[in-house]
This record gives C-alpha cells, sequence and structure tokens, in this order.
C-alpha cells in the first residue's frame, strides 16, 4: 500500500514537471523567433509536422484503414 502512494506521489511530481517545461515551449519559440535563430517557414514546419504526427496518431488509436486514392488514368 505505501508502495503504491508513493508511485502516486511520484507521478505526480513528474507530471509536474511536465507541464512547467511545457509551458517554457512558447516563450523560447518567441525568442528564437526574434533572435533569428528560428525562420517563420522554420515554424511554420515544424508546426505542419506536428499536426501530420497528431492526424496520424489519431487515424492509428482508430484503427481506420485509409484508403489510398486511385491515381489517374493516362
Amino acid at each position: 500500500m505505501a508502495h503504491e502512494q508513493e508511485m502516486r506521489a511520484r507521478t505526480q511530481e513528474m507530471q509536474a514537471k511536465v507541464v512547467e517545461a511545457q509551458a517554457e515551449v512558447p516563450q523560447a519559440l518567441a525568442v528564437a523567433l526574434r533572435e533569428g535563430k528560428l525562420g517563420v517557414m522554420d515554424y511554420y514546419t515544424m508546426n505542419n509536422v506536428l499536426a501530420d504526427t497528431s492526424m496520424r496518431e489519431n487515424i492509428a488509436k482508430s484503427g481506420v484503414v485509409p484508403v489510398k486514392p486511385e491515381e489517374p488514368k493516362r
């Protein structure tokens, strides 16, 4: 019982650290854009990759197999 409570407390501590780290991401992106270390197109490309990854994860979770469209006949 005590071990289980320790694990729950540890899990909550780790979740809090994740939330703190996630809060720093927008600030770091703003600094990188401002200092010219990240271009606007790089930012949009990164967001596109994140959105694509999220879409693929959701498709995988749903169990639906996407159908490839037929190629146009020439």
